[in-house]
């Protein structure tokens, strides 16, 4: 996979069905002209300790609720998660990825290679987060697929499974 950095951080890294599953949706993105770059992955708990710190001090607890998990909280630390990014936003995480043809392809083909954007847009007040065309967590293909193809969350999935 294609990193916007060289230097060899954890934040490469993901459980291997992830990591091939990513490689495979990479694969066909370049086969269609598209160039996605993995920004982060895997995330130790104090590193996130770190980071959600940093937002805090930033912006404030309520604004960090939003788009930052607390320590111990985090898809990061899970290894199933990756942000994505492109040339087209400079390699930033931001809501102008979902515009670029990129964020488009992502969200039309991820859930074939078993991966969800997991926080879409409209459903802040279901994930508790906002927007983050970015996100994309491997679940495996049949929920992605499912999850994707009805625009639903994944927490909206998993309480259909309990119905």
């Amino acid at each position: 996979m294609r990193f916007p950095f060289t230097e060899d951080l954890p934040k490469k890294l993901m459980r291997k069905p992830a990591a091939e599953a990513l490689a495979a949706m990479f694969a066909a993105g370049d086969e269609e002209g598209i160039n996605l770059y993995a920004q982060s992955g895997y995330r130790s708990y104090e590193t996130q300790v770190s980071l959600f710190a940093s937002y805090v001090e930033r912006d404030g607890i309520e604004a960090a609720n939003k788009y930052s998990a607390r320590p111990g909280e985090s898809e990061h630390q899970s290894g199933l998660t990756m942000d994505v990014t492109s040339p087209d936003v400079s390699f930033l995480l931001n809501e102008d990825f979902g515009e670029t043809p990129e964020g488009k392809w992502l969200a039309e083909h991820c859930g074939d290679f078993g991966f969800i954007i997991r926080y879409p847009n409209g459903k802040e007040s279901i994930t508790q987060y906002q927007y983050e065309p970015w996100h994309i967590r491997y679940v495996g293909k049949k929920a992605a697929q499912t999850i994707m193809s009805q625009q639903i969350t994944l927490e909206e999935y998993v309480e259909s499974l309990s119905e």
